[in-house]
């Protein structure tokens, strides 16, 4: 508990609890908002109409023009939105935990660590959001993998953060392990998975792997915030 004096309580609950649940309530209801109100067309067949869940990946929502043709600003401004939301949510969200879980110094520079990969990672959701794929293609590739690939180093030091620390439950660090865990297959799947544009069933596989890596992202962040209203 060395630094945990720093930030009085009330902001402490706001930035570990409060905020990231409001947050993670937005981003689901504004993704299927987007969702409905997409045009159409995918990466394989611009002809389909409206959003499929399992060959729409998330940012075709963020392009200027629908893969179908059709002008696509009010999905475009949602998905840009939301992104931005949680984007600032986690940079505020991981900039109080080494506080929270400061009670030695070693684990103090550990959750240091994992949060500068968080920061970038953070960064990386709000470009993801900006850079729609239609107009800067590789910019939105770069920051959408960042995202997982600087989240995938945070996991990992924040699993080794929880576990050592003596003021959260040992079955919070299990859930970081297992969200580490996904966010490794997630990435090895970006890798070294069949490209999207190969067939359709390369497409399924891609956006479904996607859909699933945000579900869990989700689900993690939602689950720590019980550990972090506990320890408060």
């Amino acid at each position: 508990m060395l630094f945990n004096n720093i930030i009085n309580p009330g902001t402490k609950y706001m930035i570990s609890v409060s905020i990231p649940r409001i947050a993670l309530a937005l981003f689901i209801l504004l993704q299927i908002i987007g969702m409905i109100v997409y045009p159409g067309g995918t990466i394989l067949d611009p002809s389909t109409i409206g959003y499929s869940f399992t060959k729409n990946f998330f940012s075709d929502m963020g392009t200027y023009v629908a893969r179908n043709g059709e002008p696509n600003y009010l999905s475009m401004i949602i998905f840009s939105f939301s992104l931005s939301i949680v984007g600032i949510t986690f940079f505020l969200y991981y900039s109080i935990l080494p506080i929270l879980l400061s009670d030695d110094k070693n684990n103090f520079i550990l959750s240091l660590v994992g949060s500068f990969f968080a920061f970038f990672a953070s960064i990386c959701m709000i470009g993801t959001g900006l850079t729609p794929t239609d107009i800067v293609f590789d910019l939105h590739v770069f920051f959408a993998d960042n995202i997982f690939h600087c989240f995938l180093v945070t996991a990992l030091f924040y699993t080794i953060v929880i576990f050592k620390s003596n003021r959260m439950d040992k079955k919070y660090a299990m859930g970081y392990g297992l969200f580490f865990i996904s966010i490794f297959i997630y990435v090895c799947i970006l890798q070294y998975g069949p490209p999207a544009d190969e067939n359709v069933s390369s497409l399924i596989f891609q956006v479904v792997s996607q859909k699933l890596i945000v579900i869990i992202f989700c689900g993690s962040t939602l689950h720590q915030t019980f550990g972090f209203e506990k320890l408060q």
